[in-house]
């Protein structure tokens, strides 16, 4: 979903900071390449991690507490020692993550830059309102995933765990859609 929002990030930052160059650098070619290097991440990051939990042993139960198996989730049902595993996971997902938030604030850096020099109050609203949705959305998936990840134990509780993962797991890729759509005209006169 982080690759997906990455993609999302070039694709405002090509329309608002080099609109009339859109068509030729956001080709069908180029959509195909950056959906299937989302994919490719993301595929890559999961088997990693599936290749994880399928060789710890698990000692307390295979009941998960989660609405899909979460790692911190089933980390806490292994008997053995997953510190290296942890960290190797942890490592690999940091890279990406990073790399992605990078990319991220420097797209946004290069659109507010623009932005900020139109002269009509009229072009910098409409440039804000294509980008402020697709801000919500990558706040709210990278606040929940820290704090899923990065809450301290004592916070933690089955419900509150559930919450957060539903926020992060289900509403971004809910929104995506609606975040193109609603830049449609066609779509809002028909709502």
């Amino acid at each position: 979903e982080y690759s997906v929002l990455t993609v999302m990030a070039y694709d405002r930052y090509v329309a608002i900071c080099r609109p009339l160059h859109y068509g030729t650098i956001m080709s069908s070619r180029a959509c195909v390449k950056m959906a299937a290097a989302a994919w490719v991440s993301g595929f890559l990051d999961a088997l990693l991690h599936t290749a994880n939990t399928f060789s710890i042993p698990l000692c307390q139960g295979n009941v998960v507490e989660q609405f899909f198996c979460e790692i911190p989730q089933i980390l806490k049902l292994s008997c053995s020692d997953t510190y290296l595993r942890e960290l190797g996971a942890l490592v690999v997902s940091i890279c990406l993550v990073f790399g992605c938030f990078v990319f991220i604030v420097l797209s946004y850096v290069q659109i507010f830059t623009v932005v900020l020099r139109i002269p009509s109050e009229q072009g910098r609203h409409k440039a804000f309102s294509m980008c402020l949705p697709h801000l919500a959305v990558v706040s709210m998936f990278i606040s929940t995933v820290m704090f899923a990840y990065l809450k301290p134990s004592s916070l933690s509780s089955p419900l509150l765990d559930l919450v957060v993962s539903v926020l992060y797991a289900v509403v971004p890729p809910a929104v995506n859609p609606l975040i193109y759509s609603m830049r449609n005209k066609e779509l809002k006169d028909a709502l």
